[in-house]
């Protein structure tokens, strides 16, 4: 994060009674909007998009075991010789003289080479299956974080109109107390009530101002938490619309979508294929393997210092098929056969995991859903009853049938039960959010179906359909599935039994 922004957010933090002012005068901030927020700009969201980009070009480097390769290089080399012994020879007048000599030469060559898997024993063909469920995998991992953040985004946006609720009775409470204390006062001075009362009414107006300051702290961190999921501090929040419609109507049904949608079973079952594939690409290592080779080269000879060729222009062409079989590797093809097929059942093990806990997961969010339901039923009929209490209270006391203490009772009692009635609102929102994860439909086309959606089909095509095709690269995949080891995954053990619903 930059400076700029990082003191932005600072700032707005720190400014919430300017926030709150500002907000009044402009539209209020739906969810909706803090998802789509947070769906085209969070990191952790963006991080995982590129690591899947990442993953596709695992396919696009899988298939290039069917594609040739070609390769060129040049040379220019030169020589400069000093004799070592010195050249006697005689002048016009007979006389004996000795120099050393000296010769230069130089020359030039290219060549070309292309060479082209014609068979890998099935090798090519298991690793590009194993990427290829890489990507499946990569998708579903996908899908789980961008879960995760919208239920962050949710649970953060009702963490602050939660937290703005309580302030707003905290600060309903210091009102009232307040006036209370000033009713006690008028109250002594008149010889109605003791300084006893007095010094009640100063202590739960003392209370209540100490618990202001928390709900100012606690919102203060709320909107901290949001402003890091969704990316800007919290204006004037709007009402979070109802997820009725996107939940199951039993638990039941939740468990059928569970096995279907979760995107940890998913990720964990195209993990499994990819194991199977590599398990085959181990297996492959024992067949033969043909490639065809050519290559063309060109030698421009050598010249002297005074331009006297030695040797002629040559061109070369060449061509070769190659097959090759491994005879004995000291165990090593048999010890990686054996990793491989640990790794697979690790897999197939991680499957039962995965659905194990996506069951648990759904069962404890279910059940979540139903105590938060009750508890908000029970909690409106507390506020209600509640309310009609303190206003008896007041009454009574009035009439001289309640003291003082019961009405700073009767106060902190309702004062506590319109909190824990806010509480139990956002509690059974994030139980909904919870369930709808745990099924896997927890995304941004049932939440904001507005929103232009990410697509990681795009990307991979992108790369897949790049330069680098050749005509005969369905051939060579046909040919190097002949006799070639098995991709197909073993059946896994039956899902366990759906416990733990009530």
């Amino acid at each position: 994060m930059s400076n700029s922004r990082r003191a932005a957010l600072l700032a707005a933090a720190c400014s919430m009674g300017l926030m709150a002012g500002l907000a009044s005068a402009a539209r209020a901030e739906t969810l909706v909007d803090a998802l789509t927020l947070a769906y085209q700009t969070n990191p952790t969201l963006q991080g995982q998009r590129a690591n899947q980009r990442v993953t596709d070009e695992g396919v696009v480097q899988a298939k290039t075991a069917f594609r040739p390769s070609v390769s060129g290089s040049a040379s220019i080399n030169g020589t400069h010789t000093n004799y070592a012994d010195p050249l006697v020879t005689r002048n016009v007048f007979g006389q004996v003289t000795s120099t050393r000599g000296h010769a230069d030469s130089a020359g030039s060559g290219a060549s070309l080479s292309l060479g082209q898997a014609l068979y890998t024993g099935g090798r090519a063909t298991a690793n590009l299956t194993a990427a290829e469920a890489d990507v499946l995998a990569g998708r579903e991992d996908l899908r789980s974080v961008e879960q995760s953040v919208l239920g962050s985004v949710i649970q953060s946006y009702v963490d602050v109109r939660r937290d703005q609720e309580r302030l707003r009775i905290a600060q309903e409470n210091v009102t009232v107390l307040t006036r209370q204390l000033e009713e006690s006062k008028a109250r002594f001075e008149v010889g109605e009530i003791t300084r006893t009362d007095v010094a009640q009414s100063e202590a739960r107006l003392a209370a209540a101002q100490a618990s202001l300051s928390s709900a100012q702290a606690i919102l203060a961190a709320s909107r901290a938490a949001y402003a890091a999921v969704v990316g800007q501090n919290p204006t004037d929040l709007a009402p979070e619309p109802s997820l009725a419609a996107l939940l199951p109507a039993s638990v039941e049904q939740a468990f059928d979508l569970v096995d279907k949608n979760n995107p940890q079973i998913q990720a964990a079952r195209y993990a499994q294929q990819a194991a199977a594939a590599r398990v085959a690409a181990a297996k492959a290592v024992y067949r033969p393997t043909v490639s065809a080779r050519a290559g063309l080269g060109w030698d421009t000879g050598e010249v002297n210092s005074v331009g006297r060729q030695y040797g002629d222009y040559d061109r070369t062409l060449s061509g070769s098929v190659t097959a090759s079989v491994p005879l004995f590797t000291g165990g090593l093809n048999a010890s990686e056969i054996r990793a491989a097929k640990e790794r697979e059942n690790a897999a197939r093990v991680a499957v039962e995991s995965a659905q194990r806990q996506a069951l648990q997961q759904i069962s404890t969010a279910w059940n979540n859903l139903l105590a938060s339901r009750a508890n908000l039923v029970s909690n409106e009929e507390q506020v209600r009853a509640t309310r009609i209490a303190f206003e008896g209270v007041r009454q009574e006391q009035q009439v001289g049938l309640r003291t003082t203490l019961d009405v700073l009772n009767a106060q902190l009692e309702l004062a506590n039960a319109e909190v824990a009635l806010v509480v139990a609102r956002r509690d059974e929102y994030v139980a909904s959010a919870s369930v709808l994860q745990a099924m896997g439909v927890l995304n941004v086309a049932n939440l904001a179906p507005e929103v232009e959606r990410y697509d990681p089909v795009k990307s991979y095509n992108k790369v897949n359909h790049a330069f680098g095709w050749v005509p005969w690269e369905p051939v060579v995949q046909v040919i190097d599935k002949v006799g070639a080891p098995s991709t197909a995954v073993k059946s896994a053990p039956a899902p366990s039994a759906q416990t733990g619903a009530k």
